[in-house]
């Protein structure tokens, strides 16, 4: 893969994340999404480094909990971790690093939101920690990871953040006698070694979200948290 001469919107994520690629081709991999090449058929896209940054995103965090919280049990630890390397949590840490500026997207995923779609912000920052570790080693990518995740780190481990939407959900419509709730998975996207599945939740006949994520159980919630919100709207 070749860079263009135009990479200033590299060199300053370079600057945002005080990292310096020695190889730019993995941050700029990092940067692309499908969208881009699609329309574009140039530079790789960022799937599979998405996949890797995924396993040495759960690696760290797991190692980084096994040292600071030894009292805690194996599921607890295990509940602990999936608080932090949920798509929102790291969708809200890529917003912190305004990481959706920095990407190259096709014409129709911009247009649509997509620099600010949670999913797509997840994935990138999963990829980037990727390019990291590649250009730089494991510990560059420890140093990274913990540096832009140590607050959602510290309100998980202080129980602020809440995941399980699905059981808010049914309390909130149960609550104004709807009963008939329902999820259901309209797509599965990508290989097996990577799937997404995209989930619609609702009540009735009426979709009240749309949720994207790495199994069925997180799509869920994922819907169920964007349902909260048109729920909240609609009384």
């Amino acid at each position: 893969m070749r860079i263009n001469k135009n990479f200033d919107k590299i060199i300053q994520f370079e600057d945002n994340i005080n990292y310096k690629f020695k190889n730019k081709n993995y941050i700029l991999e990092a940067l692309t999404h499908s969208s881009y090449y699609n329309e574009n058929k140039k530079y790789k896209f960022n799937e599979r480094l998405e996949f890797l940054g995924d396993a040495i995103l759960d690696m760290i965090i797991s190692d980084y909990l096994f040292n600071n919280e030894k009292d805690l049990p194996e599921g607890e630890l295990t509940k602990l971790r999936a608080n932090i390397v949920c798509k929102e949590s790291l969708s809200e840490v890529a917003k912190n690093i305004n990481l959706g500026e920095y990407m190259y997207l096709g014409r129709g995923e911009q247009a649509t939101g997509g620099r600010s779609r949670s999913s797509i912000l997840a994935d990138a920052f999963e990829a980037v920690i990727a390019a990291i570790y590649l250009d730089g080693g494991i510990d560059e990518a420890r140093n990274f990871i913990i540096k832009n995740m140590e607050y959602i780190i510290s309100l998980s481990r202080e129980g602020k953040i809440f995941r399980d939407y699905k059981t808010h959900l049914q309390e909130l419509l149960q609550s104004k006698g709807y009963v008939n709730i329902w999820y259901k998975i309209v797509e599965e996207k990508g290989p097996d070694h990577n799937k997404n599945f995209i989930t619609q939740v609702g009540f009735d006949d009426k979709i009240l979200g749309v949720g994207e994520g790495k199994s069925k159980k997180e799509s869920e919630q994922i819907a169920a948290k964007e349902a909260i919100s048109s729920f909240k709207e609609m009384f």
